[in-house]
């Protein structure tokens, strides 16, 4: 091990690449202060660590403890089918959290009236890229079982 990394822990690149991600940060945070409101701002971000660390987290935890079930005897499938439930779920889910004004139409006439258009399209549009997700990763599962089939033979 060289002295770089019993002192560091990691390579040099690393340690240029948590410098830039810093000064990304602070340049943003900067941004942000200049642009006027940043208290509401901080005051958004406090919320939303405290919604997702005291109501989402353990009802995402929740349902992957059921997702799990009981653990059964026996030989482990072959290919596991929970993350490939997981993350198109994952991903519908974070996408509804970011856009659900939106895709449910709440600001209907605030919208219109800012941008010219409808939010009509917003839940055909999730609901269109959530279809694509979970295909995507049924296909990938498919292959997968397939391919570890094949392997066994």
């Amino acid at each position: 091990m060289s002295r770089w990394q019993r002192w560091y822990g990691g390579s040099p690149g690393h340690l240029l690449a948590l410098l830039a991600c810093f000064a990304l940060t602070g340049y943003a945070a900067a941004q942000v202060v200049q642009a006027g409101p940043w208290f509401a701002i901080a005051l958004w971000f406090i919320g939303a660590a405290l919604a997702h660390d005291f109501l989402l987290y353990p009802l995402y935890a929740l349902a992957d403890a059921a997702l799990r079930g009981r653990a059964r005897s026996g030989p482990p499938p072959a290919v596991s089918w929970r993350n490939h439930l997981r993350l198109p779920a994952a991903g519908a889910g974070l996408l509804l959290l970011l856009w659900f004004p939106l895709v449910l139409g709440l600001p209907e006439t605030t919208y219109t009236a800012a941008t010219g258009r409808s939010t009509d399209p917003y839940l055909e549009h999730w609901l269109l890229v959530t279809g694509a997700l979970f295909t995507g990763s049924a296909l990938s599962y498919a292959y997968r079982l397939r391919r570890a089939r094949g392997h066994r033979r």
